[in-house]
């Protein structure tokens, strides 16, 4: 047996499925090696793809999603997608070759350094120098990108070690699969915080991606319905409470000081539930510092001077909201219902204004939600499209619209949409993208024709690097250097054996969807849209007092 042989079965004891990569000549034995297990080689156009697809694999089942690279330029490819699986707390094992030992000590052809350069980046990262250390190596791995707060992991190893033979009945065979269990609250922290609660007049829950890794938003739903206490989700948390419920404000987030902000504004107590600083800082929501803050999750707050915590529950987020529920009368419905009726009356006003051409923002959002079961799952990329998206598109359950918030990496849709497609081949899946992020990584378009994935890619057309025009314009009153050309993207498409749809009216996005939806293939849809929006709404929200 290969010491590549045995990576191969530990990765299958650690129930692996795919293996998103691309092949290279420091990678033979491993390659080879997949040809004699359960497990899939998903090749992909380009390294960053395959992060990106064990990225959002990881963080839609809560397993590392495993992304394979030769050494140098491969690896080097890896980094944007190890990047963001790190700072969005996804699970992530990304693997890459390396020269032979004998050829480390000097200058060697694509040699570089890959431990230091994946250090900065990952939780964890180790050299696999020798075949006995496999198992123990892709152990540690696994449990380090799994275990609360969730990253990445990268592990190298040598193409004269993978090729390496080893005595079968001489090795440690995969190690047993073990997870640390999540400590219960202490019993004093609950009624220290149960007496903060007491004392508050206008409650506020801030419910972020932590929550949805602990697949804690049942627990969330009880405890914020029981107490009568509003919901405000960060980008990531979305779906926690459902947008249909009376006591969701959506999200915060958004530029400038959005209808759920001024609900933050008022309240007095914030209970912020597996927030993440990454999501949204503490100063953009309580710059005046005046919020009593009560931190409940796994893990003790991080320092900073926008979020002085008064009180820290840490531990099983679920066992820690039941408990804090059990010592607090319901507060008055007021509260909640008025800042409900606020933020959900300026969303509905801004969102009746004319369908126009090009489509505005909140258009496109209203038509596709209409389509879509409310279990379709959409990936979000990064750009202006990605603002309204978090802010405006009503989600019932969590992992519903996946939104990139931590690294906030451009490119992400396509090959996340991909991963989401094979991890669920019944459900809808759509890549909501930017003309600018789609272009990224359009090259995976290719393997979504490959698989036969019958993904749905929309396209927010609009010849430009929105959000960053919007912010030119906003403090310069002009653009620089934004602009870009685009190909036919219908043509585009095609070429590659997909359906392409252009949406050329204000009433075709809702038929062409439908139709791209039904065509059980991948369908890339070229819609315009007017980011003329987005200064316009900047404005609005200027003139709420």
């Amino acid at each position: 047996m290969r010491a590549a042989d045995l990576l191969i079965r530990c990765l299958e004891h650690e129930g692996v499925q795919w293996l998103f990569g691309v092949p290279g000549e420091e990678t033979l034995e491993i390659t080879d090696a997949v040809l004699n297990s359960s497990l899939r080689f998903i090749t992909t156009r380009h390294e960053q793809g395959a992060a990106f697809m064990a990225d959002v694999y990881g963080r839609l089942t809560g397993r590392a999603g495993v992304c394979l690279s030769t050494l140098g330029p491969g690896a080097t490819n890896l980094i944007t997608g190890v990047a963001d699986a790190n700072l969005d707390h996804a699970p992530l094992v990304a693997i890459s070759g390396q020269v032979s030992t004998e050829r480390k000590h000097s200058q060697s052809h694509q040699y570089i350094d890959l431990p230091a350069l994946f250090k900065p980046i990952t939780k964890w990262n180790g050299v696999i120098a020798t075949p006995a250390m496999i198992p123990e190596t892709v152990r540690k791995a696994f449990k380090l990108a799994e275990t609360e707060k969730p990253g990445a992991v990268h592990l190298e190893i040598p193409e004269d070690v993978a090729a390496e033979r080893v005595d079968e009945s001489a090795v440690v065979p995969p190690l047993r699969v073990q997870s640390p269990r999540v400590p219960e609250p202490s019993a004093v922290q609950v009624a220290r915080a149960v007496a903060v609660l007491r004392g508050a007049k206008r409650p506020l829950i801030l419910a972020g991606n932590g929550v949805v890794r602990r697949r804690a938003e049942e627990a969330v739903r009880r405890f914020a319905r029981r107490l009568q206490i509003p919901v405000v989700h960060t980008f990531m948390g979305k779906g926690v409470m459902p947008d249909t419920d009376p006591l969701s404000l959506y999200t915060i987030g958004f530029p400038g000081r959005d209808y759920a902000a001024r609900m933050v504004e008022q309240a007095d107590v914030v209970i912020a539930v597996g927030y993440d600083f990454v999501e949204y800082a503490p100063c953009l929501w309580n710059p005046n510092r005046d919020k009593r803050l009560v931190h409940v999750d796994v893990s003790p707050a991080d320092v900073d001077a926008h979020y002085i915590v008064e009180v820290g529950v840490l531990g099983d987020l679920a066992q820690a909201l039941d408990r804090l529920a059990e010592g607090v009368a319901p507060f008055e419905a007021r509260w909640a219902e008025g800042a409900r009726a606020a933020v959900g009356a300026q969303l509905e006003e801004e969102g009746a204004g004319p369908a126009g051409w090009p489509l505005r923002p909140q258009r496109i959002i209203t038509e596709l939600r209409d389509v879509l079961p409310a279990d379709a799952l959409v990936i979000c990329d990064v750009g202006a499209h990605k603002l309204w998206m978090a802010r405006m598109f009503p989600c019932y359950a969590p992992n519903t619209c996946l939104i990139s918030n931590g690294f906030a990496a451009m490119g992400i849709a396509l090959p996340g949409a991909v991963a989401a497609q094979l991890l669920y081949p019944s459900r809808r899946i759509v890549a909501v993208t930017g003309d600018g992020g789609f272009m990224m990584n359009s090259q995976e378009l290719e393997t979504a024709v490959r698989l036969q994935l019958p993904l749905v890619i929309l396209i927010w057309r609009d010849g430009g690097y929105g959000v960053i025009r919007w912010k030119q314009t906003l403090r310069f009153n002009r653009a620089s250097s934004v602009e870009f050309g685009n190909p036919d993207f219908v043509a585009y498409a095609r070429a590659y054996g997909a359906q392409g749809y252009r949406v050329e009216g204000p009433t075709e996005l809702t038929p062409i969807l439908r139709e791209a939806l039904r065509s059980g293939g991948p369908a890339v849809i070229d819609c315009p849209v007017d980011y003329g929006e987005n200064v316009r709404v900047t404005d609005r929200l200027k003139r709420i007092p």
